[in-house]
């Protein structure tokens, strides 16, 4: 069973409150399509597999806020060690989820090593279990709308560092984000939000 990434990120906006939320690849595109918040911070153009850093930086920085960072898997794969960063870094107020559909979905589809369909025996790598060795506590795993809906709440509010991995579809055809406008710009804005 998998979950529709539109679907999981309607689910989140719902429940995000007045929480920052980091985005990027693929989540940043149906993020932005969803609506916008002055404590949103879309890394588009973005560099793979640091979204995690920046959130980190954010929640380290405001403790009082609750940081939540949406990650794809292939980001995931591209800075595994982000995983040690943040639980070693222990921000209570951290959430990252990561949206695993199996595929570099805005450069091409190309398969990730950790798909099912990418392994010689078809094994895959389990970003859960891999976050869990890496650390974390807080650790979920969806692959039900309903089930997501319901908890979204819980993994949201538990004390972090917390991981949720949301296994999605791909989307077929789909392509990078674009950028929601000029980067220096933005950065103020965001800055200028988070200062509230």
């Amino acid at each position: 069973m998998t979950l529709s990434l539109v679907e999981s990120l309607q689910v989140l906006s719902e429940v995000r409150d007045d929480a920052v939320v980091v985005t990027a690849m693929g989540a940043s595109r149906e993020w932005m399509a969803i609506g916008s918040h002055p404590l949103d911070f879309n890394f588009v153009p973005s560099s793979m597999g640091q979204a995690p850093g920046l959130g980190l930086g954010i929640a380290l920085a405001r403790p009082d806020r609750k940081v939540i960072v949406c990650n794809g898997d292939g980001s995931t794969l591209m800075n595994l060690g982000a995983f040690v960063t943040l639980t070693a870094a222990a921000a209570e107020n951290l959430t990252l989820l990561i949206f695993d559909n199996g595929v570099y979905e805005v450069t091409g589809a190309q398969l990730t090593p950790a798909s099912t369909a990418s392994g010689p025996d078809g094994r895959c790598v389990d970003l859960a279990a891999v976050a869990r060795a890496a650390g974390f506590q807080s650790l979920y795993e969806f692959d039900d709308i309903d089930k997501w809906r319901e908890q979204a709440r819980t993994v949201i509010d538990q004390p972090g560092p917390t991981c949720a991995v949301l296994k999605v579809a791909p989307i077929p055809g789909a392509v990078g984000p674009k950028s929601p406008g000029p980067a220096p710009e933005r950065a103020r804005a965001f800055a200028a939000a988070l200062r509230d």
